[in-house]
């Protein structure tokens, strides 16, 4: 499974949506994902991934891990595992 479909899984999951249901330019607020989703998305994420997303709920505007559409969020843990792989 590709990065974009293991990340899209884990959004509609807590979405309650079904995979198609989520388009790359999505927001998560878009699809109805509060801040504690966000951060449950996140955590799942990371154990997916084996990563460490540099997110702060308590500041997410001052994150380096950009959760503004579904297409960032890809973009930014296929970066974060590029790093890791280094």
């Amino acid at each position: 499974m590709s990065v974009k479909d293991q990340v899209i899984a884990i959004i509609a999951e807590q979405a309650l949506l079904e995979p198609q249901d989520v388009e790359m330019d999505s927001t998560l607020e878009s699809l109805g994902i509060d801040s504690m989703g966000v951060v449950e998305s996140i955590f799942a994420i990371e154990e997916a991934f084996d990563i460490t997303v540099p997110f702060n709920a308590n500041a997410p505007q001052e994150s380096d891990f950009d959760i503004t559409s579904v297409a960032s969020i890809i973009k930014g843990i296929e970066r974060l595992k590029a790093e890791q792989s280094a």
